[in-house]
C-alpha cells in the first residue's frame, strides 16, 4: 500500500504538548512529513480551509492524503494502525495490558494535575522558566505526579518492555518540574532527561522558536 503524504499542523510557538506528541509520533514512524505552523493569536486556526480539515479548529491536525484528523491521542492510534510494526516502529506497546496502561497514562496526563499545568505551563519549559514557588494545590499535583510516575516506572528506564509514546508524555509532565528547578527524585529526572535526548524529541526541542516578546504578541 502506498503511504499517504503527511502534513502536521501545529502552532508557531512550538510549546503545545499535544503537537509535540503528534510530531514525535511521526518522527518515530520514520515517515517524511511537512510541518505547518499556524499563528493561533491571529486566528489562522479559524480559517475555512483549516476548519474543513480539523473539524474542531484545533491543533495538532494531521493531514494524510485525503484524510485529516485532530487530537493527539487519536493521531497516535491512527498512525500505529496505518503504519504497523515491524515495518514501522510501534508507538504503543504490543501486549494488550501494556497498551491499555499506556492509554491510561495518556488520558490521565491530559485530564489531571490542573494546578501544576497552570503554574508550570509547557511554555515555561521552552521559554522563560518560572521562579515562583508552587502553590499548595500545585504542590499536591506535583507530589501526585511523582508518586504515580515512581510506581509506573518501578525503577526501570522506561514504562514498558519497549519504548512508548507514553514515555514522552510522562517525561513532558516531569519536565514541568525539572525545567523550573523544582525538586524531582533522581530516577524520574533521569527518565525525563533521557526522553529529551531521544532523537525524535530532540528534533522538536531544537526547532527555532520566536522570541518571547514576539511569541506572546497579540
Amino acid at each position: 500500500m502506498t503511504e499517504p503524504t503527511f502534513t502536521l499542523f501545529g502552532e508557531r510557538k512550538l510549546d503545545s504538548p499535544f503537537v509535540l506528541t503528534a510530531f514525535v509520533a511521526l518522527k518515530e514512524k520514520r515517515v517524511p512529513f511537512t510541518f505547518r505552523a499556524l499563528d493561533l493569536a491571529r486566528g489562522e486556526q479559524r480559517e475555512p480551509d483549516f476548519v474543513a480539515r480539523s473539524l474542531t479548529s484545533r491543533v495538532p491536525t494531521l493531514s494524510a492524503g485525503d484524510f485529516s484528523l485532530s487530537e493527539s491521542v487519536a493521531i497516535v492510534e491512527y498512525l500505529d494502525e496505518l503504519l504497523p510494526a515491524p515495518a514501522h516502529p510501534p508507538l504503543l506497546p504490543e501486549s494488550r495490558e501494556e497498551r491499555a496502561r499506556a492509554r491510561q497514562v495518556l488520558g490521565w496526563l491530559r485530564s489531571d494535575l490542573p494546578a501544576l499545568r497552570n503554574e508550570r505551563p509547557t511554555s515555561s519549559i521552552f521559554f522563560d522558566h518560572v521562579s515562583t514557588p508552587l502553590s499548595d494545590a500545585a504542590r499536591v499535583d506535583a507530589e501526585k505526579l511523582v508518586s504515580i510516575a515512581t510506581a509506573l516506572l518501578g525503577g526501570r528506564a522506561q514504562l514498558f518492555t519497549t519504548w512508548s509514546i507514553a514515555d514522552l508524555d510522562l517525561a513532558l509532565a516531569l519536565m514541568r518540574l525539572v525545567a523550573n528547578g523544582d525538586t524531582v527524585p533522581a530516577p524520574l529526572r533521569l527518565h525525563a532527561e533521557a526522553q529529551w535526548r531521544r532523537p525524535s524529541v530532540a528534533a522538536w526541542v531544537a526547532r527555532a522558536r520566536p522570541a518571547v516578546s514576539e511569541a506572546w504578541q497579540e
